[in-house]
């Protein structure tokens, strides 16, 4: 979990430390804090943030004309999608970038009179929040600045009117033809600051996109859909459920959850060695994990460790854990009593209660001992990898995380050997 954002003071207390501050005029005068993270039309000479790497000094006023051409205020011969794969590649294969991207969305977003301009800079901090997360230095002041929008709708509307009435004092073409894009394009700032809030949160945890293959478009695209269209991966079972019963009416398990578990079995999950121990190659889990995203199982699988992978990542980044926290206590007080293990499982709401007991009826194929002679993972080692899936510490003491790995593993053991799953079988 994050911290609790940080104040305006403190967010100004850390601009003054950290930015790099801009000069313009003959005499080289400094500009202010408020006009360096305010909306700005031009090009600018040098990077947002304070660096010592030449490279990042270069890329970063490349990067200043990328936002603009993504936003709408800068023109430029290749489209937006595009222009995010460049954009987003930079800032993933140049750790250096990141925060500097972040930092000139902000200012791009701030004070900016079009609102299709600044709609758009929201999507791009969306995209970007898919493939990386900030440096810890700098993820508590992204967190206040998207805090601050959560419900600022009106407030948004309210500054372009008084910012476009102020320009309009000065008329001039130019800026007739920019008040023209004031009106209201795209969706509402509070739907992308919440998405993105929500996206922060998790990608400070998880990381972003891992792997040697590097952005596609087909990615891109799949970032942006997400704003609207919730991902199976990281929303919370009811939203998972929500979202498939126009395709999927009658079923009562999430259909995610069911495919990649029959592809690992289908694909001689339970006779292959190090099963759910060994990682599928990264890059083709994150190629089967925009298929599923897209409701579609690939034809050409072939190494079960992959849906494997994927099957476990989709338990890990589950929005609340398939045991809610609720029972946590619970579940760790009952390590060693097979009954009470099992009468918590009971506790559960419903679909929770479905979901675990399908997991564990699944886990159950894998402990046979017949299979085990193959795969090498016992009881013991299934629950081992598991349990961090089901189960979150949400303590920060390491010894309590350390001894509570223990009873987590021994909880999801008891439940694997006397757990009565016999009901799921035919359940879908």
């Amino acid at each position: 979990t994050l911290r609790k954002p940080i104040s305006q003071s403190s967010m100004a207390d850390w601009a003054s430390k950290n930015l790099n501050m801009h000069t313009q005029g003959i005499f080289r005068r400094r500009i202010s804090i408020s006009n360096m993270l305010s909306w700005n039309g031009g090009s600018i000479k040098k990077p947002m943030l304070i660096t010592s790497n030449r490279t990042i000094k270069k890329e970063a006023c490349e990067m200043f004309k990328l936002v603009q051409s993504y936003m709408g205020d800068r023109q430029t011969r290749m489209d937006r999608n595009h222009v995010a794969l460049v954009t987003v590649t930079k800032c993933w294969s140049m750790q250096g970038l990141r925060d500097e991207l972040y930092i000139q969305l902000i200012r791009q977003t701030t004070d900016n009179m079009c609102y299709r301009s600044l709609a758009w800079g929201w999507e791009l901090m969306a995209i970007s929040l898919a493939f990386f997360s900030p440096s810890p230095k700098f993820q508590s002041y992204l967190e206040g600045y998207i805090y601050r929008h959560l419900d600022s709708d009106e407030n948004i509307a309210q500054r372009i009117k008084e910012l476009v009435d102020l320009k309009n004092k000065k008329i001039t073409k130019s800026r007739k033809k920019r008040k023209q894009n004031t009106e209201d394009e795209g969706l509402p700032i509070s739907t992308y600051a919440k998405y993105c809030y929500r996206k922060l949160q998790k990608v400070a945890v998880t990381g972003g996109k891992k792997g040697l293959r590097k952005p596609t478009v087909e990615e891109i695209t799949h970032a942006r859909n997400a704003i609207l269209t919730p991902s199976l991966f990281g929303s919370s079972l009811e939203e998972i459920m929500l979202r498939q019963q126009d395709m999927y009416p009658g079923n009562k398990l999430p259909w995610v959850q069911t495919q990649l578990s029959q592809q690992v079995l289908a694909l001689g999950g339970e006779q292959t060695e190090g099963i759910f121990r060994i990682p599928g190659d990264i890059d083709e889990v994150n190629a089967l994990k925009l298929q599923v995203d897209q409701w579609r199982i690939p034809s050409s699988l072939s190494d079960p460790n992959v849906p494997a992978s994927l099957l476990k990542l989709w338990y890990r980044e589950l929005e609340e854990p398939v045991i809610p926290q609720q029972f946590y206590k619970e579940c760790i007080s009952n390590y060693e009593n097979p009954d009470a293990a099992v009468a918590v499982v009971q506790l559960l709401p419903e679909l929770n209660r479905l979901v675990l007991c399908y997991l564990i009826h699944f886990l159950q194929i894998f402990a046979q001992p017949s299979n085990v002679g193959r795969t090498k993972m016992d009881v013991n080692n299934l629950a081992m990898v598991m349990a961090p899936n089901c189960l979150r510490c949400q303590s920060d003491d390491p010894r309590v995380i350390f001894e509570n790995t223990r009873k987590e593993m021994s909880f999801l053991r008891m439940l694997i050997v006397h757990l009565d799953t016999s009901f799921i079988k035919g359940l879908v």
